[in-house]
């Protein structure tokens, strides 16, 4: 198995992410292999989470899985350990090759669209070569900026005593973004400028998970939106969601006389669940001019996304204003 391990100074976080590549017919086995394997992860110290990528389009059956651990130290037990031997022995005859890794120290996992994609990119960077490696990846940056659907990205230095390579982690808002750059005549440009710098590199595409409704990278200018634009924004999508299921749902819990605390949880349930995986995301995504840090630049930007969040609480208002009215 081949490791390539890369580090960010600043934070003890450490991630591994392990590129499989299953061979055909064996993929059910493989997944009863890795959730043991995943099952065993979790009794290591410093275990934060795992997850489980399928294969993206254009990967062949190429599966992801990323582990994270709250420091280096516990993260090379885990790689380093006898269970992880015995693993990887047991699921030798799934894979069609070695698989490889790629280890970051550093960085907060932060939440993404839904739709979203990350590249994560492994740099052999040539000796004596950093310097000029930084500016290129700097250059690189800039372009990728003006790219559509470019959310955010992340430069990994290298892992001292670990290994040597460089890893870059960008994330787009859509496959077709993420391949319009990747197969860009601006990178291919860079490319060709970049190899004085490094040997080779190699490109891992993953589906990020959905795990939160908001999500930006810091490199994009920063975290998470201001408290009061979050508060905003799930108004937004909060009161039509309570609204429909209020003249829906709840209606019907009445004439079947359901207790009125069951009919809470289960309205919860649904208003909770249309806002995580269909409402935010659509509000994210409309009013990312707006929420991301890195885009919303000067008092006009604020402005304008006031007043949109607040022409949207007015529509509501009168359209469920006008339905209600109707109604009785």
């Amino acid at each position: 198995m081949s490791a390539r391990a890369s580090r960010r100074s600043a934070a003890d976080s450490a991630t591994v992410v392990t590129s499989q590549k299953v061979r055909a017919g064996r993929t059910d086995e493989y997944q009863r292999w890795q959730e043991r394997t995943n099952e065993a992860a979790r009794a290591f110290d410093g275990f934060m989470g795992a997850e489980v990528y399928p294969p993206a389009a254009g990967t062949g059956n190429e599966w992801v899985a990323v582990f994270r651990f709250a420091g280096i130290e516990q993260l090379t037990a885990w790689l380093d350990s006898a269970r992880r031997r015995e693993l990887l022995t047991e699921g030798r005859g799934l894979f069609e090759g070695p698989p490889t890794l790629e280890v970051l120290q550093g960085g907060t996992p932060e939440p993404a669209p839904q739709e979203a994609v990350t590249a994560v990119i492994s740099h052999d960077v040539r000796p004596g070569c950093e310097q000029g490696f930084l500016k290129w990846q700097e250059k690189a940056l800039k372009a990728q900026e003006k790219s559509p659907g470019y959310l955010g990205s992340e430069l990994f230095q290298p892992v001292r005593d670990v290994q040597k390579h460089w890893v870059a982690v960008f994330r787009f808002d859509t496959r077709e973004h993420l391949d319009d750059w990747l197969e860009s005549d601006t990178r291919r440009a860079l490319l060709d400028e970049g190899r004085a710098y490094f040997a080779s590199y190699d490109v891992r595409k993953v589906d990020s998970a959905f795990s939160g409704w908001f999500r930006f990278e810091r490199r994009t200018g920063s975290g998470a939106p201001p408290n009061w634009k979050q508060a905003m924004s799930v108004l937004l999508a909060l009161y039509p969601t309570v609204m429909v299921l209020t003249l829906t749902f709840g209606v019907e819990m009445r004439r079947l006389d359901v207790p009125l605390y069951l009919a809470l949880f289960f309205s919860n349930v649904l208003s909770v669940s249309a806002l995580t995986w269909l409402l935010m995301p659509l509000v994210n995504r409309a009013l990312a001019f707006w929420l991301a840090p890195g885009r919303a630049r000067g008092f006009p930007a604020h402005l304008a996304g006031v007043l949109v969040v607040l022409l949207g609480y007015l529509l509501s208002v009168v359209v469920f204003g006008l339905i209600t009215h109707a109604l009785l």
